[in-house]
């Protein structure tokens, strides 16, 4: 039986994992036409990225499932401390995406290829660090975790639903979310717009 907690971190994964694909895309369209992308865009983009998966996404994973882990098993404690060094790292991370992004909008092109590498480096990254938690550590909580742990964990990762996955946003971000959908061309598009 897949839990919903499982269910829920997959789904913003794959939500996740489809935006920042969608940004290198978007790069590589731009850089082959020669043009210059939209800056609004990206900076919409990046700021889901570091709104929902960041500070939401990963402290419940943090604060919650890693936790009962490590209470549960030695298995893994290793690969949960590198996770959660991934964890702290990845505001830092994103912050250095997004200055990259500022100095590319202010100076031009010189700031091109800095930009197109922080955000490759960064989309690396964060796909690696997804797979190993979904190859890793969510067959391990469904293996060791309790029926009580569930509960506490699906409670918990029910709450703050990430928009992309399909859910209803919170609305101070509905405008955000749409705009994000719309923006995006077609052929790299992340579904449809969300009312």
């Amino acid at each position: 039986m897949t839990h919903a907690t499982v269910r829920i971190i997959r789904q913003e994964h794959a939500a996740l994992a489809a935006m920042l694909r969608s940004i290198v895309l978007l790069l590589e369209q731009h850089r082959k036409k020669g043009s210059l992308p939209d800056f609004a865009t990206l900076r919409a983009m990046l700021f889901y990225v570091d709104e929902f998966p960041e500070k939401r996404h990963h402290r419940k994973e943090t604060e919650l499932l890693f936790p009962k882990l490590r209470a549960r098993t030695p298995i893994s404690r290793d690969l949960l401390d590198k996770l959660d060094s991934d964890h702290a790292r990845g505001e830092r991370r994103i912050r250095d995406v997004e200055h990259a992004l500022l100095a590319f909008e202010m100076l031009g092109e010189s700031r091109r290829e800095a930009f197109e590498t922080t955000v490759g480096d960064y989309v690396d990254f964060y796909l690696l660090h997804m797979a190993l938690e979904e190859r890793e550590i969510l067959p391990l909580a469904e293996r060791v975790l309790t029926e009580n742990d569930w509960l506490d964990l699906d409670e918990a990762f029910a709450q703050n639903r990430d928009p992309m996955t399909g859910h209803v946003p919170e609305l101070e971000y509905n405008a955000l979310f749409t705009r994000i959908v719309n923006m995006v061309p077609a052929p790299i598009g992340l579904g449809p717009a969300l009312d």
